[in-house]
């Protein structure tokens, strides 16, 4: 299928759980993450914060966990069309932006780009790693800043059950795939 159609096809799946069913496959997708990854105190993990009008993957699950365990964490906030990554802490201070995403109030840059892992966004995920997102291309431009060392993992409620028939040859395809029932690899003899 064609990006567009896996992107209005997956929004719908996704829109038709529920609160009470996205929060439990949240929290498995939580779980084989932590099972499969196992990441450890002073790592640098950078993760989205969910937008929750279109029922994405509860991260604040994660973000909890890693500031309780002493990885640092980074979020991704947007200023004039350029994605920024914000260390965050337990007292960091969020505000709605235009979109309706949960960005902290701090404007200040990091400037990190070698992060252990970047836990991704998406609408769809197919079996070689390539991923639908929105459309905007943030995360294809963070994936051309970092080191290619640095572990990109999508997180999705759904298998990938169908190929994207419209890769274009620039799109990094991501390194895992973690969902309810398990974690993908897409390395080839490089673990």
């Amino acid at each position: 299928m064609l990006k567009a159609e896996l992107r209005k096809k997956y929004m719908h799946k996704r829109k038709a759980l529920s609160r009470d069913e996205a929060f439990l496959l949240s929290e498995k997708i939580f779980q084989n993450f932590i099972a499969y990854f196992d990441p450890q105190e002073a790592q640098k993990i950078h993760i989205f914060v969910p937008i929750e009008k279109f029922n994405e993957i509860d991260t604040q699950i994660f973000i909890q966990y890693f500031l309780e365990h002493n990885i640092r964490v980074f979020v991704p906030k947007i200023i004039a069309d350029k994605l920024i990554n914000i260390e965050v802490f337990s007292d960091t201070v969020f505000e709605t932006n235009s979109w309706g995403i949960l960005e902290p109030v701090s404007n200040e840059d990091s400037g990190e780009a070698n992060f252990d892992y970047v836990i991704t966004p998406l609408l769809y995920c197919d079996g070689k790693g390539n991923r639908v997102g929105y459309g905007k291309g943030f995360y294809d431009g963070l994936f051309q800043s970092m080191s290619p060392k640095v572990k990109k993992i999508g997180v999705n409620y759904f298998d990938p059950d169908e190929y994207i028939d419209d890769v274009w040859e620039n799109d990094i395809p991501l390194d895992y795939l973690a969902t309810p029932t398990e974690v993908l690899s897409f390395f080839i003899g490089l673990e």
